[in-house]
């Protein structure tokens, strides 16, 4: 068993630094809310607060770089109301305590459990009142995960997701997951899973059967990814095309040069990823929660999580 399959790399903490420098510019600023309800962000300049029921599309906030990104990219269903997509859920008809909608999603602890457990929180929350909270522990069987197995095989190839997520705690430098995906055309192992975490304190990729990273984890491939800052909501937002085998990755509504695979390899980004010929996946469920590989717990949230078969937006 490929419990752990985490990326073996030296950490890279001179560069961590700087990348977390810019972090601020990835996150959703807060305000104290009224009693009883929790903290929403602010919808200025460098927030991307919305409702989920809000059908009208707020600009994104300024990017990892300070760029504003463009507010209808190419692809973008933004003025979509939640409603209207394959899977867009704010938790908020769940009951506080209890797991998330049961027609929706199952808990997933996969081979082994551990100390991981989740819930519906009211105690933090994106839009409304709800959100998914994660309590993750140190080791592989600490592990806890919501999942869904029904809307990504309706998807088609072109896969786009849309999720808030709020950190207790900054990564560190070891190998975490947060998101994961079954890949059944994987050539190696079908049914392994392509990941989203962090390792040297960044966002990114990994691929369990080979344990190939997106961006590579050298200078360049680091310093071109972007920390998640902690105790704010992010939005992240991906597409991965199943035809070409490719993957894109918007933090805030900007793009992450770090985080996407053209089918071109790019030194100390892409090579690793495309390292393996004919790289093509076919994606079949959507979970997250928390898995570590480093021993670092977690106390995280998620929050207005999205499924299509076009780009979200941080504003639906």
């Amino acid at each position: 068993m490929r419990s752990a399959g985490h990326a073996r790399r030296t950490t890279l903490a001179p560069f961590v630094a700087a990348i977390a420098a810019t972090a601020a510019h990835c996150a959703v600023p807060e305000t104290p809310s009224a009693a009883g309800h929790p903290a929403q962000g602010t919808p200025d300049a460098g927030s991307i607060e919305t409702t989920a029921d809000d059908d009208a599309s707020t600009p994104p906030a300024p990017g990892p770089d300070g760029a504003a990104p463009d507010a209808r990219p190419s692809g973008s269903s933004g003025d979509a109301p939640c409603s209207a997509l394959p899977l867009c859920d704010g938790f908020e008809a769940a009951t506080v305590g209890g797991p998330p909608s049961a027609g929706t999603w199952s808990i997933s602890q996969p081979d082994c459990t551990g100390t991981g457990t989740l819930a519906v929180d009211d105690s933090q929350a994106h839009s409304g009142t709800h959100s998914v909270r994660v309590d993750g522990g140190g080791g592989y069987c600490d592990h806890v995960f919501i999942d869904n197995t029904a809307v990504m095989p309706t998807l088609g190839p072109q896969v786009y997701a849309r999720l808030f997520v709020r950190l207790g705690a900054p990564l560190g430098a070891g190998h975490v997951t947060f998101l994961a995906m079954k890949d059944a055309a994987d050539s190696e192992t079908p049914g392994d899973d392509v990941r989203m975490g962090g390792q040297d304190a960044i966002l990114m990729y990994n691929r369990q059967s080979d344990d190939a990273t997106l961006p590579t984890l050298s200078p360049t491939g680091v310093g071109d990814s972007v920390a998640i800052a902690a105790n704010m909501w992010t939005c992240v937002e991906f597409h991965f095309d199943e035809t070409a085998g490719t993957i894109d990755t918007w933090v805030n509504g900007a793009e992450v040069p770090g985080l996407v695979e053209n089918g071109t390899p790019t030194a100390d980004i892409s090579t690793e990823w495309l390292s393996r010929s004919g790289w093509k996946p076919k994606l079949t469920d959507l979970r997250l929660g928390w898995e570590s590989y480093s021993g670092q717990t977690m106390t995280l949230w998620f929050d207005d999580v999205a499924l299509a078969s076009e780009r979200v937006g941080c504003g639906s």
